[in-house]
């Protein structure tokens, strides 16, 4: 009885734990001390953290324009009226947007491929929504393509793929400038150092 009674009590912490450790980042030690925490914490904090993940999975969609986050058909930046229309700055994930948009030094639009090409992890061009992105250029009214993939091995051979796509549709490549550190990510890199490589970017 007593053996049962302890695995009643022991199984849902393990199954936390498990659950969080798969998070990116976390390993099995921070997702033992966050569960504990939450053990510890008052039942609302709780509450509050499942209501928020399942409210979050509940609403949150992809664009259908850009394909980044939003609440609805469309997101902020593509209904907005004040955004340049001409250029589309093609990132790798939405994490990317949110650290472009703390910068200022961009007022444009932008296309989320949610990916890069990676042939050894099993990611291909069909995977990611570069077709989707081909058909925007062709269809609305755009003079510049800005290609901001990560500045590591993946995203410079995603970069270059979408060069060859879009080279025959008449539209301006450019890429960042190179003030960002290669192999880094977007969304580590500092505001300042992010909208200098914007405002210096080259074409390709």
């Amino acid at each position: 009885m007593t053996s049962r009674s302890e695995n009643l009590v022991v199984e849902p912490v393990a199954r936390l734990i498990d659950e969080l450790a798969r998070l990116p980042g976390i390993g099995p030690k921070t997702a033992s001390r966050l569960t504990f925490f939450l053990l510890r914490a008052e039942a609302e904090q709780t509450r509050t953290l499942a209501e928020a993940i399942l409210a979050m999975r509940a609403q949150v969609t992809l664009c259908r324009r850009c394909y980044n986050i939003t609440v609805g058909e469309l997101c902020a930046v593509c209904t907005s009226t004040t955004r340049d229309q001409s250029k589309i700055c093609v990132v790798e994930e939405p994490l990317d947007v949110l650290a472009i948009e703390r910068t200022g030094a961009y007022r444009g639009l932008y296309h989320v491929l949610h990916g890069h090409i990676a042939p050894l992890e099993g990611i291909y061009r069909e995977d990611l929504k570069i077709d989707q992105l081909i058909a925007r250029v062709r269809s609305e009214p755009i003079d510049e393509v800005i290609l901001a993939m990560n500045p590591n091995t993946e995203g410079e051979a995603t970069a270059f793929l979408l060069l060859k796509d879009l080279a025959s549709l008449g539209v301006r490549i450019t890429r960042p400038a190179r003030g960002l550190p290669t192999g880094g990510d977007l969304e580590w890199a500092d505001p300042d150092t992010l909208g200098s490589a914007f405002e210096g970017r080259r074409e390709l």
